[in-house]
C-alpha cells in the first residue's frame, strides 16, 4: 500500500455498510464464480467508533503484480473524488469458498491495510456458496493487537489461534426512501419454504471433506515441528534462539491451520443442530401420519 498511514481517534468496535456497497459486492463474487475475488472498500470512520462502508468496486484481476493493482485502486478513487464519493480507502473485501479464510493470503494482506493504511482497516469475507444454500454469509475481521506486534517484531512465537482474526459485527444501512422501497415489495405471506428443505448430505459431506483436508495439513505442519526438534535435540543449539533461526519451521501456518479447523466445528455445529431439529421433527410427523392411517384402516 502506497497511501499514508490515517491515525484514527479510537479503534472501532462494529462495521457498518450501505446497502448498494453490499449489493456491489455480492454481485461481484457471483459473477466471478468459481474464481475468488477482491475488491476495496471505500467510507469513513464516525466518533462512536463504527467504521462504515460507503462504496465499493472490485480489483480488475490481472493475474500480475501488486504495483498494477495499486494504481488501479488509485486512479479509481481519484475518480470518484471527482463525483463527490467517498475516497477514503477503509479496507478490502474477498469472496471466500465455504468459510475458507485463515490463511497466510488473508494474514499478509490484511497485515499490510492495519500497518500501511489504518489501523481500523477491515476485510469483509462473503461467501457465495452459503448464501446460494439460504445462509447469507459475510463477516468482518482485523488482525488482533497481540497479531499485529508478533508480526511487526518478525517473531516466530506462539499465539492462541483464536487470537489471529477479531470479528468484528456487521450490520446494514439503508436509506429511509430504500427501507420504504423495501417495506412496499416484501411478501404478505410470512410462510418461508425453504425451512422444509431437509437435503443436508451434500452441504455436510462438503464441510467434512474440506474439514479431513485441513486436518491433513496440520498433520504435516507437525511432522515438520517434529523433525526440526529432533535435529535441535542432536545439535548444540537447544536454546529458544533455535526457533528464531531463519530454518525454523513457522508457526504461524499451523496455527491458521488450527484456527481454520476451529472454524470449520463452529459451522459443522451450528448446521448440524438445525439439521437435527427438523429431522425430528419430520420423524413426529410421518410417525403421526402412519398412526392415522393404520386407524383409518383398521376402522
Amino acid at each position: 500500500m502506497s497511501a499514508a498511514l490515517i491515525e484514527p481517534e479510537g479503534r472501532i468496535s462494529e462495521v457498518e455498510i450501505e446497502g448498494l456497497a453490499l449489493m456491489k459486492i455480492v454481485k461481484h463474487c457471483h459473477d466471478s464464480l468459481p474464481s475468488m475475488v477482491t475488491g476495496s472498500l471505500l467510507g469513513l470512520t464516525q466518533d462512536n467508533g463504527v467504521l462504515e462502508v460507503t462504496h465499493s468496486f472490485p480489483n480488475p484481476d490481472t493475474g500480475k503484480d501488486d504495483d498494477i493493482d495499486e494504481e488501479f485502486q488509485i486512479e479509481m478513487m481519484r475518480m470518484l473524488r471527482e463525483v463527490n464519493v467517498d475516497n477514503t480507502c477503509i479496507g478490502w473485501y474477498q469472496s471466500m469458498y465455504l468459510g475458507i479464510y485463515s490463511t497466510t493470503s488473508v494474514l499478509e494482506s490484511q497485515f499490510s491495510y492495519q500497518t500501511d493504511m489504518s489501523p481500523n482497516a477491515v476485510v469483509l469475507l462473503y461467501d457465495p456458496i452459503q448464501t446460494a444454500h439460504g445462509n447469507f454469509c459475510m463477516k468482518a475481521f482485523r488482525l488482533t493487537e497481540e497479531c499485529l506486534k508478533m508480526k511487526e517484531a518478525a517473531q516466530n512465537s506462539f499465539i492462541k489461534p483464536s487470537n489471529i482474526f477479531e470479528e468484528l459485527p456487521v450490520k446494514c444501512t439503508n436509506p429511509g426512501l430504500a427501507k420504504a422501497m423495501m417495506l412496499d415489495w416484501a411478501p404478505k405471506s410470512d410462510i418461508t419454504l425453504d425451512r422444509l428443505d431437509l437435503s443436508t448430505h451434500p452441504y455436510l459431506e462438503k464441510h467434512l471433506e474440506f474439514l479431513c483436508g485441513w486436518v491433513d495439513e496440520l498433520a504435516g505442519e507437525q511432522q515438520k515441528f517434529q523433525y526440526y526438534t529432533r535435529h535441535l535435540a542432536r545439535g548444540s543449539n537447544k536454546t529458544k534462539a533455535g526457533w528464531e533461526s531463519s530454518e525454523a519451521p513457522k508457526r504461524m501456518e499451523s496455527l491458521l491451520v488450527t484456527n481454520q479447523i476451529r472454524n470449520y466445528c463452529d459451522q459443522m455445529e451450528k448446521f448440524t443442530g438445525g439439521g437435527l431439529g427438523k429431522l425430528f421433527l419430520a420423524g413426529g410427523l410421518h410417525k403421526e401420519e402412519r398412526a392415522t392411517s393404520a386407524a383409518a384402516s383398521g376402522n
